[in-house]
Parts: structure tokens; sequence; C-alpha cells
């Protein structure tokens, strides 16, 4: 049994996206899952959370768990049962540093999490990060400190255009161990304000995946933070599809160099 809601604060939330090849990334999704296009280009990236006072939704605020959570995540469009056109995000891989999420995730609440072990330090503006996945599946390393604009380098011409670009990914759909079924949520914030944060030094294996994303076709872009939003996760019905990777360790995916 899936609880239906659930609450908590968003402490610290930070979007580091990566611009990929539209035709690389096409094949790397499942259907009916399209990649959302920016200027030509596909949006990847991982959202590195830190949730607190997460309970179910009855419950006060005191009674919640914290946690530091990483979700891969690509930016798609498809199509609804009635044609319409839908935008959200697939999820690949979720990681995390809580025994307890860990546990529930696919069982108490939607999404399969990997236990990682997280170092993190935060002094408000600048923030050091590193993950590393107990299957082996995942290595991270960030720097970074906040700033006033995007990078000259990014495909997106301010952070408005940015913002825009993110905001209605409200809907997630995440890999299980079942190869043909996706574990969906929507995340609903009481705001929506994102800062650019200037990322001084960014390793991801998952993106250094030459298997998946060969060589010059994806490069970091840009990166987000968001503090200290009051949300709700709300329960989205499962999708089924054909021909999606499950959410067992993938070994032959390399951990280092970060």
């Amino acid at each position: 049994m899936r609880l239906p809601l659930i609450k908590g604060l968003i402490r610290r939330r930070l979007l580091v996206n990566y611009r990929v090849d539209a035709e690389v990334m096409g094949r790397y999704l499942p259907p009916p899952f399209r990649p959302k296009l920016h200027r030509g280009y596909a949006v990847a990236g991982i959202c590195l959370i830190r949730l607190e006072q997460i309970r179910p939704g009855w419950l006060p605020p005191f009674c919640g768990i914290a946690s530091e959570n990483a979700a891969h995540r690509i930016a798609v469009v498809w199509d609804g049962p009635s044609g319409e056109t839908r935008e959200g995000v697939f999820i690949p891989r979720r990681d995390t540093g809580s025994w307890l999420n860990h546990f529930a995730g696919g069982r108490v609440f939607p999404g399969e999490h990997h236990l990682a072990d997280f170092d993190v330090s935060d002094d408000g503006s600048r923030i050091s990060l590193g993950i590393r996945a107990r299957d082996g599946g995942m290595a991270l390393q960030l720097r970074a400190h906040e700033s006033d604009s995007l990078p000259e380098s990014s495909c997106f011409e301010s952070l408005a255009e940015s913002s825009a670009f993110f905001e209605p990914g409200c809907i997630g759909y995440s890999v299980t161990r079942d190869c043909c079924r996706l574990d969906g949520v929507r995340l609903q914030t009481e705001s929506w304000q994102v800062r650019p944060l200037e990322v001084e030094h960014v390793g991801s294996t998952f993106f250094a995946d030459d298997s998946a994303f060969p060589a010059g076709s994806v490069c970091f872009d840009h990166a987000l933070i968001m503090r200290d939003t009051r949300h709700q996760w709300h329960g989205e019905p499962d999708m089924f599809t054909e021909g999606v990777a499950t959410s067992e360790p993938i070994a032959s995916q390399p951990q280092s160099p970060v």
C-alpha cells in the first residue's frame, strides 16, 4: 500500500543540467518518451536534493525525517491518452543516503532508491558534494557557489528562460526492478524560485558512460539552486512500457574517474 500524499521541506535542491545530442537522447529513452528540446538540444541532468520534515500528509513537521538524495533525470514529452502532449522527466536512477527511503521507495511511496554515501558541505553559498553508490553504479563530485547569471556557454539565454523550461516538469517516471513498469510521482511546490549556481567542478560517471553517451554527445550546460521550499509528493498512475532497463545495478558502468 502506498501513501497518497507526502509532505516536507526542500532545504536545498540543485539542478545540474547537461545538453545532449537529441538523436542520442532519443535512442536512450524508452517509448512513449521523446526528448524535450531546447534550441535543438535534449536536456538531462542530476537533481541533488536535501529533504527535511518528510512525513505522511496527516503528521506534523516534527515527525518527519531528513535525507540527501540524487535523481538522474531527462526532460521528456509524451502523448497523453487523449492525444495531448504532456511533459515531465524520465528518471533512470535514484540514489539516497537514507535506509528508510531505500526500504520504502517503491513500496510505501513511488520511486525505488539505491543506497549511496553522501559527503556534503554547504555554508549557504558554497557547496561541495560527493556521492558514491554502494552498488557501484554511480559516483558524482560537485563544487559550486551561488551566482547571479548563467554561464555564457549555456544554451539558455537567461535565468528566466531556464526556469520556464524546468518548472512544468513536475511529473517524474522512475525505472523500477520491473522491466516494463515505471513509478509515477508528481512534485507540487508552494513556490518556484531558482537561482544560478556557478559550477567550479562537476564529474558524473553516469554522463561519462560512453556506451550510452558517445564522446561529444553530452556537455555540462548550467546549474540552478532552490532553497527552503515547502512541497508535497503525490503518486501518479504507473506507466507501462517496453524495453526499459531495470533499476538493478549496472555492473559495466564505471565509478571512476569523476
